[in-house]
């Protein structure tokens, strides 16, 4: 099954293809199209779950904090028919 990624990368609309095998997350997926450096965040995103073992909601939201910084929003992946 094939999946799209829909999302916003400094205020302009962007679309790609995504495939679970090349990339760790949706998040991955579209910093690479991007061509964004996630060395820094891949070692804090470590340290945290190594602290918050169980917590999902501060990992959950520690993403979406870090890639707003980066200038992206509105990450929705979509299937295609």
């Amino acid at each position: 099954m094939a999946f799209r990624i829909r999302y916003h990368y400094r205020k302009q609309p962007k679309d790609i293809g995504y495939a679970n095998d090349k990339h760790r997350s949706v998040y991955d997926a579209v910093a690479s199209a991007e061509g964004v450096d996630l060395a820094e965040f891949h070692r804090v995103e470590s340290q945290l779950a190594n602290v918050c073992r169980n917590d999902r909601k501060t990992m959950k939201d520690f993403r979406e904090e870090y890639f707003r910084k980066l200038g992206f929003s509105d990450v929705v992946i979509e299937r295609e028919e």
